[in-house]
């Protein structure tokens, strides 16, 4: 499941600046703006949850706990 919502949300941050770049250069550059704000928050949000946790894994381990195999 947290594959899909990873996916999910790589597919919609790349929507987001598709559509920034498709609002700017119609002259709607305030629209643009904030798609690209919006699309550096969601990867952000992706960063967070895949960056390693100090002494704890990442944050999907934390979440899902040991995958078989791995002790716990």
């Amino acid at each position: 499941m947290f594959d899909l919502v990873m996916t999910v949300a790589m597919l919609a941050i790349v929507a987001l600046l598709y559509g920034a770049m498709v609002n700017w250069r119609s002259g709607d550059r305030r629209r643009g703006v904030l798609m690209v704000i919006a699309a550096l928050v969601l990867a952000g949000n992706v960063a967070l949850w895949i960056l390693p946790v100090p002494g704890r894994g990442t944050a999907r381990s934390v979440v899902e706990g040991p995958r078989p195999g791995q002790g716990g």
